[in-house]
């Protein structure tokens, strides 16, 4: 009968005994790895799943102000007050338009892989006197993108000044309603409502609120915002 033989019998006892030691080591390193590698995965889906995306321009970016002072930082202070695991990460630059957050919005997206995304964009195209139906294709585009990677998503519509004519502020305005009910999702109206005909609340050039009206904008958006985190 063959006799199974573990180790050939020119190693020595202290050699075999290092071998046994190296595969324990080699072993519980490997399960080290995957022990880690899981909480790794799982803590990044937890915080994926705590994420809010702003994905906006001026209005989002605490223009002319400290950051700190901007509604979106007032929002995040609301959020951790009221115990909220939430962290807002805010993806606003000035001066930006749809076509521009076009070409950002998969890198951030892809970067912070939130679970839902606060959509402000389009007052800088109404701005430029853009195609009402040209902003309205970029804003389905970027609420489907961000649809697609998993995100709920909120519309923050905005306005334009009242000289650019009836008939084309009418136009962009109701890209905002109309695109919420095509696509299903929430959206906040005129976010600078309550602050945009009162003179102390907005900056020289009447198109950008002042850190007074932080607070207030940040209020609304609150109140729309919280519906959908409880539902979650």
């Amino acid at each position: 009968m063959a006799r199974l033989v573990l180790f050939p019998q020119s190693i020595s006892y202290a050699q075999r005994a290092d071998r046994i030691k190296a595969k324990g080591k080699a072993f519980l390193l490997h399960f080290t790895l995957m022990v880690l590698l899981v909480v790794l995965t799982t803590f990044s889906t937890v915080l994926s799943a705590n994420t809010i995306v702003v994905f906006g321009d001026s209005i989002s970016a605490a223009y002319n102000m400290p950051e700190e002072k901007g509604w979106v930082n007032l929002l995040q202070q609301t959020l951790d007050d009221k115990g909220y695991p939430h962290t807002l990460v805010n993806q606003s630059i000035s001066g930006d338009t749809t076509a521009g957050g076009l070409a950002r919005i998969d890198k951030a997206l892809e970067q912070h892989k939130p679970n839902l995304v606060l959509l402000e964009l389009g007052a800088n195209d109404g701005l430029r006197g853009f195609s009402p139906i040209l902003i309205k294709k970029n804003l389905r585009e970027l609420i489907k993108r961000s649809t697609q990677s998993g995100a709920k998503v909120i519309l923050l519509s905005m306005r334009i000044p009242s000289n650019y004519g009836k008939r084309y502020t009418e136009l962009f305005y109701n890209n905002y309603l109309e695109l919420a009910e095509e696509m299903n999702i929430p959206f906040i109206p005129f976010i600078l409502e309550d602050v945009v005909l009162k003179p102390d609340m907005m900056q020289a050039d009447q198109l950008h609120p002042n850190e007074k009206a932080q607070p207030i904008i940040a209020e609304k958006i609150w109140s729309h915002l919280k519906p959908t985190l409880q539902t979650n």
